[in-house]
């Protein structure tokens, strides 16, 4: 199977400049009715319906337009959500200070650890659980993403 990850970045890169976007994540899978390919989207403050909806005309048009796919596909586009997987070293940085949850290898134990995202350096990822401190090679690392715990409950007043 041919995958247009990169292609389909570069013209998603250009679109959300012009609509003050940003790519966040590309998958692209095989279903039993076709390539599916799903673009994430971010922005501080969170993307509306509208802007996904907005964006998945244009690169539609823009796909059709270079004829990039010559097989049927199926093209979605969403924000990656409150609990988002991090997978690259940018996912990383944009959660600084948020929850996460790791899986990850430690010598021959597998671990899950969940904290507070303190640090990201070259090689490793730094968490505090409870008040300690966790140094985590990013290599050993097989999952990881952030955890949204709620909204603080306040005075019935405030609801």
């Amino acid at each position: 199977m041919q995958y247009y990850r990169t292609q389909i970045e570069d013209i998603s890169k250009k679109i959300c400049a012009d609509m003050h976007l940003a790519v966040y994540d590309i998958d692209e899978k095989m279903s039993g009715k076709g390539r599916i390919i799903i673009v994430y989207l971010t922005k501080i403050g969170g993307v509306s319906l509208d802007e996904c909806a907005r964006f998945s005309r244009v690169l539609g048009e823009e796909l059709e337009t270079f004829d990039l796919i010559p097989e049927r596909y199926f093209l979605e586009v969403s924000s990656p959500g409150l609990e988002r997987p991090l997978k690259l070293k940018s996912h990383w940085v944009s959660a600084i200070n948020e929850k996460v949850a790791v899986q990850f290898q430690e010598e021959d134990e597998k671990r899950s650890v969940m904290g507070t995202l303190l640090e990201v350096n070259q090689d490793t990822v730094t968490l505090d659980d409870r008040g300690e401190r966790l140094q985590i090679p990013l290599k050993s690392i097989s999952r990881a993403k952030t955890v949204f715990l709620g909204l603080p409950r306040g005075d019935d007043d405030e609801r």
